[in-house]
């Protein structure tokens, strides 16, 4: 008997609800039918007290947040199940609304009027749960689909992940571009550079034993002599990824970071393997230990890179069973700063000079390559008078005077008479030799002769080459 009766029970609330239902779809303006009478005994709806909106379990409502979690995992979830409810809401907005307005007589059933929001609310919760379960999943295997992707690109399995993230997106260059044509000059450090890396990825088969490949070259000479240059062409004609690194990159104001990051960043080399890592103006990084003003922490980093750079040839096999080679460039302008245990594990050390005369001529063609240039320049008087001069001096020169045409074109027009002008009127000036002699009057020399005699006496006493 007290099962028909609570079954009696559940029927009448049903016909209570359903009734109401049928209320708010009703055309507005009309009349609203009465709903039939309650013949329990029984309070049919929960008391007050109960409510989600009085109880201390979180509100499913929509238009309200959840409280703050510390779980991140929670967080996300919760906040993918809000975004599903606001969508939810916003798509039933219209059809409550138009319903909301016909309605006159609400106030009669306040309690039904409750436990059918109360419903309402627990259906799009559950909707939004379940698309809520379904993004997160969707998140979490596009996550997963993209981890492996870098785990498969990268092969780094190391404990520093968010460090060998960071490594990968400000150091990583795997395409710099640049080949040995690009270079002018500099024969016999292309073709020492050449033994030294391109032939030991070339032969692997060769260079085994006493034949391994150096550990490290240091390239240095006075600035702008091209030895950045250099670097990438090598990473160019090996095709390997080339890591260009200075010393802020592995700088750090976290104790025992910077550390972490020479090892890091030797780990995601192996990782990338064959890979090349360049470290441009390496006497800011590594000067000589014990000196004066030294900072314990700048000792820490320094004894890192020397373990890492004497190890760097040890590293693990691949799944082929070939050694992952690690090669390490390093470029400075002041050889003589560098700490000797450094000096000694950078093998080969390779002295580049300023061009000659050939090199000059072959870097002026190089430069005007782009641009047309005029019958009477002569490229040898040019040469000639550049004696002295680095790459980066001639390239200086070589700029300054393709520029002289167009200050010609547009000496004393206005802006709107500079802007009007075509791309053919102002390029279709060639460069002259007048410009030359304009340009050589005004661009002078960077390296003094005492810088040139320092670095060739550095390097007949520590030179490799």
């Amino acid at each position: 008997m007290n099962c028909k009766k609570a079954i009696s029970e559940e029927i009448d609330i049903v016909k209570q609800l359903d009734a109401e239902l049928r209320s708010f779809k009703e055309i507005p303006g009309s009349r609203r039918s009465s709903s039939p009478p309650i013949t329990t005994k029984s309070f049919v709806f929960q008391p007050l007290d109960e409510y989600p909106t009085s109880s201390c379990a979180p509100m499913d409502d929509p238009d309200v947040w959840r409280p703050p979690s510390r779980d991140p995992q929670t967080r996300r979830s919760m906040r993918a199940g809000q975004a599903g409810m606001r969508k939810s809401s916003q798509d039933a907005t219209g059809a409550r609304g138009s319903s909301r307005a016909g309605t006159v007589g609400r106030g009669a059933k306040s309690n039904a009027g409750k436990s059918s929001s109360g419903v309402r609310s627990s259906t799009s919760s559950a909707l939004s749960g379940k698309k809520s379960k379904s993004s997160s999943s969707k998140a979490d295997s596009q996550s997963g689909d993209a981890e492996e992707g870098k785990l498969k690109r990268g092969q780094y399995e190391g404990p520093d992940a968010d460090l060998a993230a960071m490594l990968e997106r400000d150091v990583l260059e795997t395409s710099p571009g640049v080949r040995w044509d690009d270079v002018a000059g500099l024969s016999e450090a292309k073709r020492l550079l050449e033994e030294a890396v391109v032939l030991p990825l070339w032969m692997p088969e060769y260079f085994q034993g006493i034949r391994r490949p150096w550990k490290g070259v240091l390239m240095f000479g006075p600035p702008g002599t091209g030895k950045t240059l250099l670097a990438k062409a090598v990473a160019t004609e090996c095709g390997t990824t080339f890591f260009n690194v200075s010393s802020a990159t592995l700088a750090s104001k976290w104790r025992g970071e910077s550390e972490r990051m020479v090892r890091c960043l030797f780990d995601l080399a192996r990782a990338y393997a064959p890979s090349t890592i360049f470290i441009d103006e390496i006497d800011s990084l590594c000067t000589s230990r014990g000196a004066s003003g030294e900072h314990e922490s700048s000792r820490r980093v320094k004894s890192e890179l020397l373990v890492q750079v004497d190890g760097v040839n040890n590293s693990s096999t691949g799944e082929d069973g070939q050694r992952k080679i690690v090669m390490v460039l390093a470029a400075t302008n002041f050889p003589w700063d560098i700490d000797e245990a450094l000096r000694r594990r950078l093998e080969k050390r390779i002295y580049i000079p300023l061009p000659n005369f050939e090199s000059r001529k072959e870097l002026i063609k190089i430069n005007l390559r782009t641009v047309e240039v005029a019958a009477d320049v002569d490229i040898d008087v040019v040469a000639r008078r550049t004696e002295g001069y680095s790459g980066d001096d001639l390239t200086n020169v070589c700029r300054d005077a393709s520029l002289n045409g167009m200050r010609r074109k547009i000496a004393g027009k206005t802006r709107d008479e500079i802007k009007n002008m075509s791309k053919d009127e102002i390029s279709n000036d060639p460069v002259a030799m007048c410009d030359f002699e304009e340009a050589l009057s005004k661009v002078q020399r960077s390296v003094s002769a005492a810088d040139i005699e320092r670095h060739e006496k550095w390097f007949a006493e520590f030179g490799s080459a």
